[in-house]
């Protein structure tokens, strides 16, 4: 086993790494960009170097830099983890050519099997099952578009160099065709550094079934059973579920062989995943390999009890796999869900900044995290949206499904957007438990799973009132301790007036769409806080772990309730509520012109228009690259160019306004527009 081992990533899969590198006995060596100096990853590492600025092409993209710094640190091996350089053939071949082990396949399978294109004509001559395909060498618009004809609409643009979700788009009809391949072809060329595409026949209600491979040196390999990945969005996986549900065995056996039967065909080494999408029928047809670790590996880990990363290592340094096909049992069922830093009532779109509070359920045999943050963390806005993974395993799905609504009910993350309120209403879906209806599970039930009417008890708006007076009390005692009349009555706290009329003041509050005044009047014995009509005696304070303890008539609650700025995120037992102080609704007009700002920081890597054009409502604008997906930006409403206020390539920040659209009505719109 080799000794110094360098982790060319960054996040939960390099801290994933690091724990078992660790237990092997191995140094590990961190690199990282100057937006990650306080990453997780920096820190659990033996040894952290800088790698570059922020963009991935600078710093976790960059090659020569990452091969320069192993030999200065005379590595033995570099993980290149999943994403980033993991499936970049060059960078086998640079580390080979350095007398570095790469851990994962030979330069050669990542080409055969890295290029989509390139893997299908390969593939097809060993009888491996194909939808209808165009992954010709031609890729210029005209021959794309005339072989999406010949497949039928609707079609799946798919970089051929890629995986992911990035670089994919659904082309429905021949009007979509060019905008489509457009931004297929960049975000292909941004993840990839490569923008060629294949075409394939776009099934409306697939499943997305994988089966995870080893192969060794010796020549041996292996299977360890199947993983559903369906349920998605944009193309990027959510939940995935080890064995898959719901697949007759002898499909499954299948599945199997015909995943050993592909990997036979490129002499392949290490560890790999076949994916295949499965119709209601049962057919199943081969979709792609990824020559790497896969980010759904510990539902598989669970099930079977092995390390896949130990295994990688240890192929890696040319030891035999520890088992044979005959040895590999499962045990129960294990269920994986992705937290990403991704705002779900915005379109996902990414989030980035503080985080000024995480919690995880506690680790067990049944329960794991795998996560690169910790609060105090800054999430920057250059990188994937996935922040952790949270796995359970049970004795039976229902079971494993039972652990994982209870453990998502234990994780709270305060300070950015994440998507735990749609994972926490997705795993109670029916269509979910019953192990149906996977294919656009998330777009089927979407105003379920975005709609939030919830009956906000009146505890909670008591809590959050006496939060506040609590920190006006203590504003108070601070400004007392700083003057030199520090017992003035003017500093009291307790609202003791010379009068005999109580003092009271009034706040008001909301929460989603639902407001209420709350009437403030002070006692002797804490505060009566009229409600709804309704008083009630309350009183409390901040206990040690800064958690609200509040007697409300007499009955004690408890709340962990963080300030960020001015919104107050109440959290309960099961989920995070924020309120905020009451707001003059924006008009109309304010909200049409917020679409014309930017959601999220990122970079311009489209304009579709210029100063001058005239646009129908819903046109696309420009385009906006962050956390490795692009989103396209649309007119609002119809109207005329008029000032565009930034370019391609540059960086753009939250709320800065892109584009200077002059409203058309309908009667003054020309006939001809962009």
């Amino acid at each position: 086993m080799f000794k110094r081992l360098l982790i060319a990533n960054r996040g939960e899969i390099a801290c994933r790494i690091i724990r078992t590198a660790k237990k092997l006995g191995i140094t590990c060596i961190a690199v990282y960009s100057e937006a990650d100096v306080e990453a997780q990853h920096v820190k659990q590492a033996d040894e952290a170097y800088c790698i570059g600025q922020a963009p991935s092409q600078d710093s976790y993209l960059n090659i020569n830099k990452l091969i320069k710094l192993a030999k200065q640190q005379q590595v033995d091996a570099i993980h290149p983890g999943y994403g980033f350089l993991s499936e970049n053939a060059d960078f086998a071949t640079a580390c080979a050519k350095a007398g570095i082990i790469f851990v994962g396949p030979s330069a050669k399978a990542i080409e055969l099997m890295g290029n989509k294109n390139q893997a299908k004509r390969l593939l097809a001559a060993a009888n491996i099952p194909f939808l209808p395909s165009y992954y010709g060498q031609a890729q210029d618009q005209a021959s794309l578009q005339k072989a999406a004809e010949q497949i039928a609409y609707p079609v799946l643009l798919k970089a051929a160099a890629g995986g992911g979700g990035k670089g994919m788009r659904v082309v429905r009809q021949a009007s979509e065709f060019a905008t489509q391949l457009a931004a297929a072809k960049r975000e292909a060329l941004n993840s990839f550094g490569n923008d060629e595409i294949l075409i394939e026949k776009f099934l409306t209600t697939p499943r997305h079934i994988e089966v995870q491979i080893f192969a060794d040196r010796q020549g041996n390999i292996v299977h360890l059973w199947d993983r559903d990945c369906s349920i998605q969005r944009r193309y990027q996986k959510v939940i995935e579920e080890a064995p898959a549900p719901n697949i007759p065995a002898l499909v499954r056996e299948q599945l199997h062989l015909t995943a050993i039967k592909a990997v036979k065909a490129i002499d392949y080494v290490g560890a790999g995943t076949i994916e295949f999408l499965l119709d209601e029928h049962h057919a199943f047809y081969f979709m792609e390999m990824n020559t790497r670790l896969q980010v759904e590996h510990p539902v598989t880990e669970m099930i079977t009890g092995y390390d896949l990363v130990e295994w990688q290592l240890n192929i890696a340094a040319g030891e035999p796999l520890p088992v044979t096909q005959a040895d590999i049992k499962i045990q129960g069922h294990a269920i994986e869900t992705r937290i990403c830093a991704e705002n779900p009532q915005q379109d996902f779109l990414p989030s980035s900044g503080k985080i000024h509070f995480l919690q995880f359920p506690t680790a067990t045999a049944t329960t794991r995290i795998d996560s690169g943050i910790v609060a105090g963390d800054t999430i920057p806005s250059y990188y994937d949206s996935l922040l952790a993974k949270l796995i359970v395993h049970g004795a039976c799905r229902e079971q494993a499904i039972t652990r994982l609504t209870q453990a998502l009910k234990d994780c709270h993350i305060v300070g950015i957007h994440t998507n735990l309120p749609l994972l926490k209403k997705l795993v109670r879906l029916n269509d979910f438990t019953q192990g149906s209806g996977y294919t656009h599970l998330i777009a089927r039930h979407q105003t379920q799973l975005l709609t939030s009417v919830k009956v906000i008890q009146p505890s909670a708006w008591l809590a959050i009132s006496l939060f506040i007076l609590l920190e006006q009390q203590q504003n108070v005692i601070k400004q007392a301790q700083l003057h030199t009349a520090a017992y003035s009555p003017w500093h009291a706290t307790d609202g003791w007036r010379l009068n005999t009329q109580p003092y009271s003041q009034t706040i008001e509050l909301q929460t989603g769409q639902q407001q209420c005044a709350l009437q403030i009047i002070y006692s002797v014995s804490g505060y009566i806080i009229k409600l709804q009509g309704k008083s009630y005696q309350v009183k409390g304070y901040l206990d040690v772990e800064q958690q609200l303890r509040c007697l409300i008539d007499g009955e004690l609650v408890t709340y962990k309730i963080i300030r960020v700025k001015n919104r107050f995120h109440l959290i309960d037992v099961t989920d995070t509520l924020i309120f905020e102080p009451s707001l003059v609704k924006p008009s109309a007009i304010a909200s049409v012109e917020s679409s014309l700002l930017a959601q999220l920081p990122g970079t311009l890597v489209a304009l579709f228009v210029q100063p001058g054009d005239v646009v129908k409502q819903g046109a696309p604008l420009l385009a906006i690259e962050a956390m490795k997906m692009e989103h396209l930006l649309r007119a609002p409403y119809a109207g005329k160019i008029a000032t565009i206020y930034y370019q391609i390539g540059e960086q753009v920040t939250e709320g800065a306004k892109l584009i200077n659209l002059t409203e058309l009505t309908d009667e003054t719109l020309p006939p001809k527009s962009v």
